[in-house]
């Protein structure tokens, strides 16, 4: 489960004050000093009753504009730095099963009862209200391809709650939750890391019943770039499209990359390309290919 951090401290901070430290220091949490160094600000900036209230507060009063930007991550979530660096901070809302926005919405709007990695790194701080609980386990990232219906070997650790001041690290390709709704709305800090690297390693979702995974749930942007050019006719795209296919260091890319040309072919065409994919070195690729000539046969 995620490491809990004893790091006792009763002086506060500004969230300007947080943010100057970890610029002159950094965000690297798989360094021990320089993860210890962002806890120490995030347990400071946690003890800072007023500074969240208060930014919401300046940010309504400045306009419609301001206050989009702030929630520009989603509805849930005011961010509280800019992004483009590697790191970023936010606040994350979690409301209640008995308010009317969870009624409304559902939990799979908030991320509830979805058990799911990360592929990033992060600190969390339980700031206000009794706080979410989560159902923890563990897997071995490097054990599984990645395709849907994998064997994922989750290893159940426990249920706990973010409690008000509980500060947590969350360690990527590692540690699963799923949350569950807290008792009455609650607010958790948190600081997290950001690499270049991050949009081609994936983040799942799993089955936990099955112990398998279930999905991806971290697609990039060039993935939905390469979709839509391939889509609209291009043929420099195509042909990139074939080029990751073939030689992409990414796995997960050279399936995107298939599935782009697989959207302008007919059926036969499809069969033929997902065949050959069934040879192409990657596990991963390869029971894709086989569970969606699986589907266009039912199709057919």
């Amino acid at each position: 489960m995620p490491r809990v951090i004893h790091y006792e401290d009763a002086a506060a901070c500004d969230l300007g004050d947080c943010i100057d430290a970890l610029e002159t220091e950094g965000f690297k949490p798989y360094e021990e000093e320089s993860l210890l160094h962002g806890a120490k600000w995030l347990r400071r900036l946690a003890n800072n009753r007023t500074f969240l209230g208060d930014m919401m507060l300046e940010e309504l009063k400045a306009g419609v504009d301001v206050a989009e930007d702030a929630s520009s991550y989603g509805p849930q979530v005011v961010m509280l730095s800019p992004l483009g660096r590697e790191y970023y901070m936010r606040a994350n809302f979690w409301p209640s099963a008995d308010e009317h926005m969870f009624r409304a919405s559902g939990p799979s709007a908030f991320s509830y009862e979805l058990p799911h990695d990360h592929n990033f790194d992060f600190l969390t701080v339980g700031y206000f209200g009794p706080g979410y609980s989560s159902d923890y386990y563990e897997y071995e990232y490097e054990q599984v391809a990645g395709f849907i219906g994998e064997m994922a070997n989750l290893r159940f650790v426990e249920r706990s709650t973010l409690d008000p001041g509980k500060l947590m690290h969350y360690r990527a390709h590692l540690d699963v939750h799923s949350q569950l709704p807290p008792e009455s709305l609650s607010v958790s800090i948190n600081i997290m890391h950001a690499s270049g690297a991050q949009g081609l390693l994936d983040q799942y979702r799993f089955d936990v019943e099955k112990d398998e995974i279930a999905g991806v749930i971290s697609p990039g942007g060039s993935e939905t770039f390469l979709r839509v050019a391939v889509g609209l006719g291009s043929e420099d795209a195509l042909d990139l499209a074939h080029h990751f296919a073939r030689a992409h260091p990414s796995d997960r890319m050279r399936l995107v990359a298939l599935d782009a040309q697989a959207g302008v072919l007919d059926l036969r065409e499809r069969d033929e390309l997902w065949r050959r994919a069934e040879s192409s070195g990657s596990r991963l690729v390869a029971r894709e290919a086989m569970r969606r000539r699986r589907a266009l046969e039912e199709a057919c």
